[in-house]
């Protein structure tokens, strides 16, 4: 599952992109029910790299594209795999035959958000709540062949078809396809954040 403190990332990622630099620890503390330490510890990080400035009743973000770098380099996908199989089918009909609690993140989520793909791809990376797993191998069996369908466990904050552009760029920056790189340029230019 997706740690706290990415989740914290994500929402001042998310937050900048809306041009709001700046928060307290106490308001992410009571948003996400995350103890104050566990903020701190979350935000310690950024402010060695600059990425964030501490001042006495809050901070203010100063590089948001640090901050997204940071969290792109930290992130460990791997360890959100649920499951993995072969889906003998383009990606486009694995995406809308999903069910429709899942969220779909990388290339997918980059593509049904722009309704454009700066590359072809042919994996399909998701996010399943628990409860939506089952379905998911009902509706696609574990076959042997190259994984194109690949399940995360998303955290309880990460909801809606696709997933936020932080989550995407972060997502696909941990992606080693070739095409990764076409992605996060595109999505670089779209996010705006330098």
């Amino acid at each position: 599952m997706i740690q706290n403190r990415e989740v914290i990332y994500r929402e001042l990622i998310e937050n900048a992109l809306k041009r709001n630099y700046s928060s307290t620890q106490l308001l992410l503390s009571k948003k996400f029910g995350f103890s104050l330490s566990t903020v701190n510890n979350a935000l310690r990080p950024l402010v060695e790299i600059g990425a964030i400035y501490k001042k006495e009743r809050g901070f203010k973000i100063m590089d948001a594209k640090k901050l997204l770098l940071y969290w792109a380099s930290v992130r460990r996908m791997s360890r959100d795999v649920l499951y993995k199989t072969n889906v003998g089918m383009p990606v486009m009909n694995i995406e809308s035959s999903l069910p429709p609690l899942c969220t779909l993140t990388a290339f997918s989520g980059y593509r049904i958000t722009f309704n454009d793909a700066p590359a072809d791809y042919s994996e399909v990376y998701v996010y399943c709540k628990e409860e939506t797993i089952a379905e998911v191998r009902k509706r696609f069996p574990q076959k042997k062949g190259n994984e194109n369908l690949i399940v995360l466990e998303p955290d309880n904050f990460l909801e809606g078809r696709t997933a936020p552009l932080s989550q995407i760029y972060a997502d696909l920056w941990n992606i080693k396809e070739w095409y990764s790189k076409d992605f996060l340029d595109a999505l670089e230019g779209r996010m705006k954040l330098w």
